[in-house]
């Protein structure tokens, strides 16, 4: 099968076209390699890529219309994985409209592909951050989510909208994955754990919001590759039993699903440390800080989904997901 897969210098853009190479499809990558953070590790990622002669690449940018056409017309893609977009709950309070161009309007370009050059399945990246103000938990894809609490999280809810609208219109079959907490070896920069690991082993201080009392559901990359991939294959169908009176915000009519994929264990963050410091035999120096404006207390998944129609449930215990991480470090950084 030919995937395009956007996004795939990026980190689960990466992993996840490595993994359809390494099991023999044939992957066409799109990334623009913006310096969001530093490109050089986007190249590193897309160079370990370029040595399969199953996988080609294109250096544009999703908001780039014309672009994305070209390529769905002269790749004629099977299936697409577009996982492309502006991430970061905080930088989207400094830099919002840089998320209406990538995850709105980029969004938009992909649907209007999928539209005129039909594939298979459409799968694409949606965030746990939708769960916004909810409390109750664990966060299950069948809870309303109309109350984002950052415009990141407001554009991944837009996009689901606009899948479920596009799929019902066009019958696409359309999957949307939120992604809880991803972490793992050659991961990004602004996340947590590489922020964490980074200064610990310098000797800095790092800052610990909402003063450490933050819980995640730590979710290890390889779950989530392995969750994306077995959603792509299993294509979006309609839910027969889909009651217009009570309707489920799951499923549709149309061929239209979407699932959780976390670790279904949230872990306290002083513990996700405390595992940090056992790796690198260091001790942090720990600035605690107030929750931050569009930040949530906790996150936690509820899989039912992503089991029921993939049987699939994500199982890398944080222990083990952070001494790889931290073992891969090591070796890249040669600290």
């Amino acid at each position: 099968m030919k995937f395009l897969v956007t996004g795939a210098a990026g980190f689960i853009g990466s992993h996840t076209s490595q993994y359809l190479l390494d099991r023999g499809d044939a992957v066409i990558g799109i990334d623009n390699l913006n310096d969001y953070y530093d490109p050089s590790l986007k190249e590193a990622r897309l160079l370990k890529l370029k040595n399969n002669n199953n996988f080609s690449f294109h250096m544009i940018d999703i908001i780039d219309k014309d672009a994305i056409d070209n390529v769905f017309k002269s790749e004629s893609p099977d299936y697409v994985i577009h996982l492309a977009a502006q991430a970061g709950v905080r930088y989207s309070l400094e830099n919002p409209y840089a998320y209406i161009d990538s995850n709105i309007t980029g969004f938009m370009n992909i649907l209007e592909a999928c539209r005129y050059y039909p594939v298979k399945h459409l799968v694409f990246a949606s965030s746990s951050s939708v769960y916004g103000a909810n409390t109750l938990m664990p966060f299950s894809v069948n809870h309303n989510v109309d109350h984002p609490l950052s415009i990141y999280a407001a554009t991944k809810k837009s996009n689901e909208l606009m899948a479920h609208t596009y799929s019902h219109l066009y019958d696409i079959p359309v999957s949307g994955l939120r992604f809880f907490t991803v972490y793992g070896p050659w991961g990004r920069p602004d996340m947590a754990l590489f922020i964490f690991t980074r200064k610990i082993l310098n000797g800095e201080p790092i800052d610990v919001f909402n003063n450490g009392q933050h819980k995640r559901d730590f979710t290890y990359i390889d779950d989530i590759v392995e969750g994306v991939v077995r959603v792509s294959d299993n294509i979006a169908t309609s839910n027969t039993d889909w009651d217009s009176d009570e309707p489920d915000p799951a499923t549709s009519k149309a061929p239209y699903r979407l699932y959780n994929i976390g670790n279904n264990s949230p872990v306290e963050l002083m513990y996700f440390i405390e595992q940090i410091e056992k790796n690198l035999n260091k001790k942090a120096e720990i600035n605690y800080l107030p929750l931050q404006a569009g930040d949530v207390p906790a996150t936690y998944a509820d899989v039912n989904a992503l089991i029921e129609y993939v049987d699939y449930s994500p199982s890398t215990s944080v222990e083990s997901g952070i001494e790889k991480f931290i073992n891969w470090y090591k070796e890249y950084y040669k600290g």
